[in-house]
């Protein structure tokens, strides 16, 4: 995160709101920095390590920001009016984000309504990274065999070689789950890289959740990522509602 860079960047989307009020796009990416700046204070430890989305301390999240961003998001909305095409991806990426805003707690996410406009964001901007999210929001919405088939098609994808939330996300999907009856079939992704300082807390939890799990018939790889729970189903744990590749809401990602 770069805190100084972020607040440029909202001070300057705010001004470019007022002087082309008109432009849905414009409202789109204000409320969405302005709901991606309002957890900075809850992602990372005091070490630097990052801290997945589910497990942020909402308290944490900077309220005024949130309604600051939910406004944005409504005036978009208003200004591209009921009868227009479908919104632009600013718009549906802050809309994304404000679903997970409106959650007092993490198994409070609407993921149905996350994987429906993940779906209206794949058809305007494809790209893997939005696919992988994609798949998340269908394993929290519907259980983990709903995503895997897509984290599985994205393996040859070179622009995820590194990308270190592809194995997580697959780890997580192909294990027997406490919230589902059956395991998901196994996945064809490879393990994370422990070394890797984003895979830190990943591989850590996936340890704990071993020691928890050692008399499960389905072997608990390392790299697993979600502790399971009736409430909240199996999926990697991140950051949702930023695609990389968009300048001005690339400093607002999860890292």
């Amino acid at each position: 995160m770069r805190p100084a860079l972020c607040e440029d960047a909202l001070r300057f989307g705010r001004i470019l709101a007022e002087l082309a009020p008109r432009e849905p796009e414009v409202h789109g990416l204000v409320a969405l920095m302005e709901i991606q700046a309002s957890r900075s204070s809850a992602r990372v430890t005091s070490t630097g390590e990052p801290i997945l989305l589910l497990e942020q301390n909402r308290a944490r999240w900077d309220q005024l920001l949130i309604g600051r961003g939910l406004a944005a998001l409504h005036r978009s909305e208003q200004v591209r009016g009921p009868d227009a095409a479908s919104p632009g991806p600013y718009a549906l990426q802050a809309a994304i984000a404000a679903c997970h805003a409106r959650a007092r707690a993490a198994e409070e996410t609407d993921w149905t309504q996350i994987a429906a406009l993940y779906a209206q964001l794949a058809r305007l901007t494809p790209s893997p990274v939005v696919e992988l999210n994609r798949a998340v929001a269908l394993a929290m919405a519907f259980g983990p065999a709903a995503g895997l088939e897509i984290v599985d098609s994205l393996v040859s994808e070179r622009s995820l070689e590194n990308y270190h939330l592809l194995p997580a996300s697959a780890a997580t999907f192909s294990r027997n789950s406490a919230a589902s009856t059956k395991p998901a079939p196994n996945s064809s992704v490879p393990p994370l890289n422990p070394q890797r300082p984003r895979t830190r807390p990943l591989n850590r939890k996936g340890q704990r959740l071993r020691h928890r799990r050692l008399g499960s018939p389905v072997p608990v790889p390392l790299w697993a990522v979600y502790k399971s729970s009736a409430r909240s189903r199996d999926a990697a744990i991140f950051d949702l509602s930023v695609t990389p590749g968009t300048s001005l809401s690339r400093s607002f990602r999860q890292e």
